[in-house]
């Protein structure tokens, strides 16, 4: 369990130091994310971003699940 928690750390410190570091990193700005902008109000949504994503994690946390049997 332990192991586990060690290598979502080390995913998270990447993708931070990612984010940090390229400022334009492509992610949360693909086609299909949602942003709506008004005078002084802007939302986003960024639901091609969330199921890029989704799919990402999913297939890492499969990769980990087989290592650790």
């Amino acid at each position: 369990m332990a192991k586990i928690f060690i290598f979502i750390g080390i995913v998270f410190i990447i993708i931070g130091l990612m984010l940090y570091f390229f400022k334009d990193f492509p992610l949360f700005h693909l086609p299909g994310d949602i942003v709506i902008k008004k005078n002084n109000f802007t939302f986003y949504f960024p639901i091609t971003s969330s199921i890029l994503l989704s799919v990402i994690l999913s297939v890492l946390f499969y990769i980990v699940s087989r290592f650790m049997r």
